[in-house]
């Protein structure tokens, strides 16, 4: 069953679960810059969200699809959050912002909420309320 699927691999030339090189895009510095910026305005606006207790970080990895963007907040209790995406290459090649103002501060928005809501639920099972 493996040859009915994409990733079965061409014989001589590209091996079972591999993809060729020439479908895995390539990103110049200036490219690879802009998303790292996008991504770190994405991490500082989430810090300006949170108490300094939390720790924040943005990476830019390569997949085999492609550049992966990803900023992640740790909070001092609770389980880790994150946002991730896979850019449109049209957009990064063209060396526009990839990630609008707006949509950079909606992940912020999003990303500072969800880990104060784990902060929140982490706690919420050791603390006795005061009243009802």
């Amino acid at each position: 069953m493996n040859g009915n699927t994409p990733y079965a691999g061409l014989p001589g030339e590209t091996g079972a679960g591999q993809r060729a090189a020439a479908d895995v895009p390539d990103l110049s510095r200036t490219q690879k810059r802009s998303l790292h910026r996008d991504v770190s305005r994405i991490a500082a606006r989430t810090r300006d969200f949170l108490p300094d207790e939390y720790v924040v970080d943005s990476e830019v990895s390569q997949s085999m699809t492609g550049p992966q963007v990803t900023v992640a907040v740790r909070p001092p209790i609770g389980h880790a959050v994150s946002a991730g995406f896979t850019p449109d290459l049209e957009e990064v090649a063209a060396g526009d912002a990839v990630i609008s103002a707006d949509e950079r501060d909606e992940v912020a928005r999003g990303l500072a909420a969800s880990a104060a809501l784990q902060v929140k639920q982490a706690i919420s099972d050791n603390v006795t309320p005061t009243a009802k």
